[in-house]
């Protein structure tokens, strides 16, 4: 049967105390805080001078709550050199919480719509379930030489400058797209956490890090935001990433191109299943090791003024990984971004996004054979981000997707002592129209 529209609605409140990375390249040069209250890029202004001050000195601090996904942020950052402490260091701390009641959860839209990827993104961070309030980011970052750093400690992978970095697809969901698959390249969630332990080196091959940068690192492959990461280490529970991101230009506006990959040498649980070793050992088949690249593109098409963020474009993704125990086997997605194309709209942001994942299909042997479980999975966004006033911002948003999940099942126990589970019941899924609307207040 066909799926319900479902309508979502998430409002944001942003407060900005001295300024957020998110915020940062909209805001005026040398006094970002400062003019009346309908042009300034917060609503409660520049604090009497104080919060240019300290963003001078290299302290920044942005916090934010969301409502109707319950999400809350706070993000410190300490640029050691503007303290007059010492050159090329950098604290960055992040607290996030996720206030959604476990017994809620799958009567959000994440779990009504039958998809792999979610289609309220910022409701899964930091964890997708639980009410929480966690850690996710506890780093410092020391640069030795204008060309190479080294990086070590919790790091949150999907910010607002790190992995998978596009310029009109990226994020949480709270400044772009909504979907999952419009904001980062899904292939690589399988090896990489959203949260966790690691180390690198980091690298500026021109010593200008908008022009090329290139990142190694080694993390745990099972970190989370919920707890410090020390008890996963060791030698076989890896993963090793790398990635470059090359600024271009291409028919002379500015593009980027990335390039990476990751390797996990964690024991995974193996897509293609034999009914006998289940009822024999008490388990499921394990499979060592998981492999992916990927690769995404964003070039301007239209720039009035180069840099400066305004124009239309467009960006892709594509990944590929091994297919087993990663079932998502190829992913790509493609779109159009712009920003400020309106006259007297310099700010309004818009998006057009499709995706589509090839999903390699589980399989148990002895049972339901050639039965597929999953299907191929395809979605389409679109939004476009009203700015009412530099710190008053709204977004009506549409999704139309159709998930991986062919069927909903309703799972049942045997009694006995194994209670092995069993499919007490299954109805059939289709297409999913979802409406969503994104409201964000700075302060």
């Amino acid at each position: 049967m066909n799926q319900p529209a479902y309508l979502f609605v998430r409002f944001l409140f942003v407060v900005m105390v001295f300024t957020a990375p998110v915020e940062a390249a909209d805001a005026p040069t040398g006094t970002p805080y400062t003019g009346g209250i309908w042009a300034r890029s917060t609503l409660s202004g520049d604090w009497g001078g104080l919060r240019n001050e300290l963003a001078a000195k290299g302290v920044t601090l942005g916090t934010g709550w969301q409502y109707g996904g319950g999400r809350g942020d706070i993000i410190l950052n300490l640029d050691t050199g503007k303290l007059g402490l010492w050159p090329g260091g950098f604290l960055n701390v992040e607290a996030e919480g996720n206030f959604v009641p476990d017994d809620q959860l799958r009567k959000t839209t994440n779990g009504r719509t039958g998809s792999l990827m979610f289609v309220n993104n910022s409701q899964i961070f930091p964890t997708p379930s639980g009410d929480n309030f966690n850690l996710p980011a506890l780093n410092f970052t020391q640069f030795l030489s204008p060309y190479f750093g080294f990086t070590i400690g919790k790091h949150a992978t999907v910010t607002a400058t790190s992995g998978d970095m596009n310029e009109f697809a990226h994020g949480k969901g709270d400044t772009q797209f909504m979907n999952m698959a419009l904001n980062l390249n899904p292939i690589i969630a399988l090896t990489v956490p959203y949260s966790t332990l690691g180390t690198g080196i980091i690298a500026f091959p021109t010593k200008d890090p908008n022009q090329a940068i290139v990142s190694l690192m080694v993390m745990s492959s099972t970190g989370k935001a919920s707890t410090s990461g020390f008890e996963d280490l060791n030698d076989d529970n890896l993963t090793f990433a790398g990635e470059g991101r090359m600024r271009t230009d291409f028919l002379s506006m500015t593009g980027h191109q990335l390039f990476g990959f990751t390797y996990s040498n964690r024991k995974f649980t193996s897509i293609d299943q034999n009914a006998r070793f289940i009822f024999e050992n008490g388990a499921f088949e394990g499979k060592k090791g998981s492999w992916n690249i990927h690769y995404n593109f964003d070039q301007y098409l239209y720039e009035p003024k180069k840099g400066s963020g305004e124009g239309v474009g467009i960006f892709g993704r594509f990944g590929a990984s091994d297919g087993n125990p990663n079932f998502m086997h190829f992913f790509y997605s493609l779109g159009i971004g712009g920003k400020g194309v309106i006259p007297t709209r310099e700010r309004d942001r818009f998006g057009l996004g499709f995706y589509y994942i090839d999903v390699k299909n589980p399989h148990l042997q002895g049972v339901f054979r050639d039965r597929k479980l999953l299907r191929d999975e395809y979605g389409f966004e679109a939004f476009y981000n009203v700015v009412v006033t530099p710190w008053l911002l709204l977004t009506p948003d549409i999704q139309i997707v159709r998930g991986a999940q062919k069927e909903q099942f309703t799972i049942g126990n045997l009694p006995g002592p194994l209670g092995l589970p069993f499919i007490a019941s299954r109805k059939s899924v289709g297409m999913a129209t979802i409406l969503g609307l994104r409201m964000q207040m700075v302060f």
